[in-house]
C-alpha cells in the first residue's frame, strides 16, 4: 500500500453543461464553399503529393493537436476524410473533447482563467460521461477513438454531423487518440478509469503504429502539436521501420509536413545546433529532419491554423476537379 494519501474525486462539485460560457459555437464553424487555390507553391506542392499518395494506396496521415479543430474547419477536415485524402487521423486527449461537447451541444472551449479561479475548470457532468464511453470500449474491445466515434455516430446527438470522430468511423478510418494521464479534463472527474484509459490510448498507439507499415510514398501532416505528434510519431515510426526491415522493405520514401507558427529558417536539412532554442522543437527535429534524412522530403507551412488548412484544402479540391 502507498504512504501517501490521495485526492478524493468524490468529493468533487461537478456542474452541467447550460451552465458553462463557451468561446466557440456551431456559429463559429465554417461551411465548405469554394475557395481560391492558394498563393504559396508548397501548399500547391503538398497538395500534389497528398493526391499522389491517394492514388497509390499509401497512407495520409493528420496527426493534430484541439486548436486545428478551434479554427473552425471541421467541416473541412471531415470532407478531406470522406473524399479519401485523410486516410488516418491522430489526436491528442483535448481533441475528442472538443468534437464531443460539440455534437452534444453545438458549442465547446471554456475560458480557463474564468473556471479555474472558481474551481470548476473542466468539471462539467455531460463531458465526463467520456470515460464512461472509453470503459465500455475497452469491454468491446475498441481503441479510445473508435469508441467515441462509435458512441457519437449512433447517439442523437443534434451536432454530431460536426464531429471528426464520427466521419472517421463512418468512413472505416482509424482515428487514434494519444493521452498523457492528467492532461485532460474528463482526468479530474470521479468517473475517470485510469487503467481503462491508458489502456485504450495504447491500443490506438498500436493501431497507430501499424497504419506507419504503410507510409512509404504516403504523407505525414503534423497539425499544431508541437510535443504529442512528433514523439508518437518518433515512436510508431521506429516499430514500423524495424518491421519493415526484417521483411526487407524501407519506409524513407514520404513526405512529412509541419503546419505551426515559430519562426523557421527555409534551409531544412541541417539540424540546428543545441545552442539554437530549435533544436529544442521537436517538429523541426524529429519531423521535418531527422526521420526524413535517409529518402524523405518535408515541407514547414508557417501560418494561422484556419488560413494553411484553408489553403490546403482548395489545393486539394482544385486536384479533385482537374481529375
Amino acid at each position: 500500500m502507498t504512504r501517501y494519501k490521495r485526492f478524493d474525486r468524490n468529493r468533487l462539485e461537478l456542474k452541467p453543461l447550460c451552465e458553462r460560457e463557451n468561446l466557440l459555437t456551431v456559429a463559429d464553424v465554417l461551411e465548405v464553399e469554394p475557395l481560391p487555390e492558394p498563393e504559396d507553391p508548397k501548399i500547391k506542392k503538398l497538395a500534389r503529393r497528398i493526391d499522389s499518395a491517394r492514388s497509390q494506396g499509401a497512407e495520409v496521415i493528420l496527426m493534430m493537436g484541439a486548436h486545428l479543430l478551434r479554427a473552425g474547419v471541421t467541416r473541412h477536415i471531415i470532407q478531406l476524410i470522406e473524399q479519401g485524402f485523410i486516410t488516418h487521423v491522430g489526436m491528442n486527449g483535448a481533441t475528442p473533447i472538443h468534437d464531443y461537447e460539440m455534437a452534444q451541444i453545438g458549442a465547446t472551449t471554456e475560458s480557463v482563467a474564468k473556471y479555474v479561479k472558481r474551481g470548476e475548470f473542466g468539471l462539467w457532468e455531460e463531458t465526463g460521461r467520456l470515460n464512461d464511453i472509453v470503459k465500455q470500449g475497452r469491454q468491446d474491445q475498441l481503441g479510445f477513438g473508435e469508441a467515441v466515434g462509435k458512441a457519437i455516430e449512433e447517439s442523437a446527438f443534434p451536432h454530431r454531423e460536426l464531429s471528426l470522430l464520427a466521419a472517421a468511423y463512418r468512413k472505416g478510418i482509424p482515428a487514434t487518440v494519444h493521452v498523457g494521464i492528467g492532461y485532460d479534463i474528463i482526468h479530474e472527474h470521479p468517473s475517470c478509469d485510469g487503467a481503462a484509459l491508458g489502456a485504450a490510448s495504447y491500443d490506438d498507439f498500436l493501431i497507430f503504429a501499424h497504419t506507419l507499415q504503410n507510409l512509404e510514398n504516403g504523407v505525414f501532416l503534423n497539425y499544431g502539436t508541437a510535443v504529442m505528434g512528433p514523439e508518437v510519431y518518433l515512436k510508431a515510426l521506429t516499430m514500423a521501420r524495424n518491421l519493415a526491415r526484417q521483411q526487407g522493405r524501407s519506409i524513407s520514401r514520404f513526405t512529412s509536413a509541419v503546419f505551426d507558427l515559430v519562426p523557421l529558417d527555409d534551409d531544412l536539412s541541417v539540424e540546428p545546433s543545441r545552442e539554437s532554442p530549435h533544436y529544442y522543437f521537436r517538429p523541426l527535429k524529429t519531423v521535418l529532419i531527422r526521420t526524413v534524412a535517409d529518402g524523405g522530403s518535408s515541407f514547414y507551412i508557417r501560418g494561422q491554423h484556419r488560413q494553411t488548412f484553408l489553403d490546403l484544402f482548395a489545393a486539394l479540391q482544385n486536384l479533385s476537379d482537374k481529375s
